[in-house]
């Protein structure tokens, strides 16, 4: 199912308006959910505490000494059935970031499954994951993390039956049509092909993270030395 022709609302506890967009991953969806995102934050910027998007969906928590969660769910209606009139890129203008990756062995061990997997040598695996633009869809579950997609259905291998417990942040894994970067160390149960040397979230820094939602990826296989001799630069820093 495409994009939901009315958002389904929820107000729930703890000053939250949840907005379902659509039911399903799909990059027009994915485009409705970043505009309302953006004019939330734009146009209810006095009332709203934070907006927080999702793959198909945004979370509105209001400040409640200054609204209240059917005002919020009324101007939220309203500025759905205004969306149509603004260009996303007049909310939003997107960053193109490029993230240098060491494909395979130590650094993605789950390469040998996602060859096997889409029938491909895994030269063809990093040829063809590093050969689109990827869009970010949202930053989560911990932070730095970076949701992207659309991955090239060859290669889009589901995620692991049982996650790992411990995994390296910057790497880079694959979750049926997403991909992602491990901004800290987490568990997780992604199929990870590869590792940037990038530090993707410091928290010391203004903002932690540069990368917004509706920026677009671009992924750079590099070599393990040229890894070495990166590891630690912020990807705020690199190529700029």
């Amino acid at each position: 199912m495409g994009v939901l022709p009315e958002p389904r609302i929820l107000r729930s506890g703890g000053y939250v308006v949840h907005v379902d967009v659509c039911e399903e991953l799909r990059m027009d969806c994915v485009e409705e959910v970043h505009k309302l995102y953006y004019l939330v934050k734009r146009e209810l910027a006095d009332a709203v505490e934070e907006v927080v998007p999702g793959v198909t969906s945004v979370a509105v928590i209001y400040e409640p000494r200054r609204t209240d969660g059917r005002a919020v769910e009324s101007e939220i209606r309203e500025l759905w059935r205004r969306r149509g009139d603004v260009e996303l890129a007049d909310l939003h203008r997107p960053r193109r970031f490029a993230i240098p990756v060491c494909y395979g062995g130590e650094f993605g061990p789950d390469m040998p499954f996602v060859a096997g997997w889409s029938g491909m040598s895994e030269e063809e695996v990093v040829r063809v994951h590093s050969s689109r633009v990827y869009r970010v869809i949202t930053l989560g579950f911990t932070p730095g993390f970076v949701y992207m997609g659309e991955v090239d259905p060859a290669i889009a291998a589901p995620r692991l039956e049982t996650p790992r417990t411990r995994i390296p942040r910057g790497s880079v894994g694959i979750a049926g049509r997403m991909t992602g970067i491990y901004g800290l160390e987490s568990p997780g149960g992604w199929r990870l092909i590869g590792r940037t040397p990038l530090t993707m979230f410091d928290y010391r820094r203004d903002p932690p993270i540069p990368i917004s939602p509706g920026d677009e990826v671009v992924f750079k296989p590099i070599s393990p030395g040229e890894f070495e001799r990166l590891v630690g630069v912020f990807v705020g820093d690199y190529g700029s």
